[in-house]
């Protein structure tokens, strides 16, 4: 069968978007369909090179496109990138249907980017138009944003004013009315489809895993105190202020407990400020961004990754961290709260609490691995079972059964 694979962003070695669109490519290869990918022209250099040595990636046909040089310029920051975007999956179209009009696709599918805010046209090839997995739906409950500092709440509340314009936007429109299916990434992105289209729209995460796994035998941990790791950016919605006052309140039942934080963002400066106000100074380690291998050496030298995130769509370092046999700490929000469940983690709901209570259970989560060190090796070796089961095949195959292709 002869797929379309358009994917904007599509890139070897690379994480988040390009990460995505090039994994989806790959296995559709692997499963053994004829695989033709739409990616950027900018794209080409990265792809080509790693194609030459490798015989399964030059059975794939890439196709490559961008807008004229003249309308870069709007790529500048993120100031124009939407409209260029735009602009390119209208000329990404018109190149597709030249090229269908030979080749006689069979199906076409959108993977990147993974946005529910932004649309495709290729759904007017006439051909079965996958679309998605897509998210950005994901919105932090009104009770928990008080921690984000005044900056962060407007430009969530933009977030949510742009996500609300979804059920009226007429692009999105026509690409949920031709699309065969919608996949997204959570349950509160589906819900930003109108209801006319709801019902052919299914939640499945946008991303796998293809990486080492630990072994099962070796994922029990041999700390005496429990260690703590958060690993990403330091961004206003990554909950990370929640966590810290989850963690001041933990030290007074586990005080021995520590809490590293891998990362950098442009609020690293005010939580490191935070943490000073509420007496962490001395249980907190602060890293900046690490080489792979050290990162490495970080996930066996701890026992529980926290990932409060408040709307994440995916969340690749939840993956990362479970396949190293760390338990997780999230939300019931966004991708992570869709990976995790009480196999291989602690899923604190948010549903209709306050602030305060969401720390407490938060808490009582980080509690309850730090005194059983047997559920703390069952979550662990869960980890790495459900790892296992969310690799890149499985992800693409369940889509592709669902559609019986």
């Amino acid at each position: 069968m002869k797929i379309l694979l358009s994917a904007y962003a599509c890139e070897p070695n690379h994480g988040s978007e390009p990460g995505v669109g090039w994994n989806w490519a790959i296995e559709l290869a692997r499963l053994g369909y004829d695989v033709w990918v739409l990616t950027r022209e900018s794209n080409r250099k990265s792809i080509e090179a790693v194609v030459r040595s490798n015989e399964l990636l030059q059975e794939i046909k890439f196709l490559y496109y961008d807008l004229p040089k003249w309308f870069s310029w709007w790529k500048k920051g993120s100031r124009g990138i939407r409209l260029y975007y735009f602009f390119w999956q209208v000329g990404a179209y018109h190149l597709a249907k030249n090229i269908h009009s030979v080749e006689k696709f069979e199906i076409v599918h959108h993977v990147t980017f993974v946005s529910v805010r932004q649309p495709s046209f290729m759904g007017n090839l006439g051909i079965p138009f996958i679309f998605g997995p897509v998210g950005g739906g994901e919105k932090a409950p009104w009770t928990l944003r008080f921690s984000y500092g005044i900056r962060g709440m407007f430009f969530d509340g933009i977030r949510d004013l742009v996500n609300w314009l979804v059920k009226l936007d007429p692009f999105m429109w026509h690409t949920f009315r031709n699309a065969k299916t919608i996949y997204v990434t959570s349950e509160q992105t589906r819900n930003l489809i109108p209801k006319k289209f709801r019902k052919k729209s299914h939640v499945q995460l946008a991303i796998g895993w293809e990486g080492v796994t630990l072994d099962y035998e070796k994922s029990s941990k041999k700390n005496k105190c429990l260690q703590i790791l958060y690993v990403g950016r330091f961004l206003y919605w990554k909950g990370i202020s929640l966590g810290l006052e989850a963690f001041a309140a933990l030290l007074k039942q586990v005080p021995e407990a520590r809490l590293t934080l891998v990362g950098q963002g442009p609020d690293k400066k005010r939580l490191k400020q935070y943490a000073v106000n509420i007496g962490l100074v001395d249980k907190i380690e602060w890293i900046p961004w690490m080489s792979q291998d050290e990162l490495v050496d970080m996930y066996q030298q701890s026992d529980v990754f926290l990932f409060p995130s408040l709307h994440d769509s995916g969340g690749m370092v939840v993956l990362e961290a479970m396949s190293h046999g760390l338990p997780v700490v999230c939300f019931n929000l966004g991708g992570p709260g869709v990976t995790v469940d009480d196999s291989c983690g602690v899923v604190v709901d948010v549903t209709g609490h306050s602030e305060r209570q969401v720390i407490e259970k938060l808490c009582e989560a980080l509690l309850s691995i730090a005194k059983h060190p047997d559920y703390r090796v069952v979550l662990s070796n869960g980890a790495l079972k459900k790892v296992v089961s969310l690799n890149w095949k499985n992800v693409v195959k369940s889509i592709y059964s669902i559609n019986k292709i």
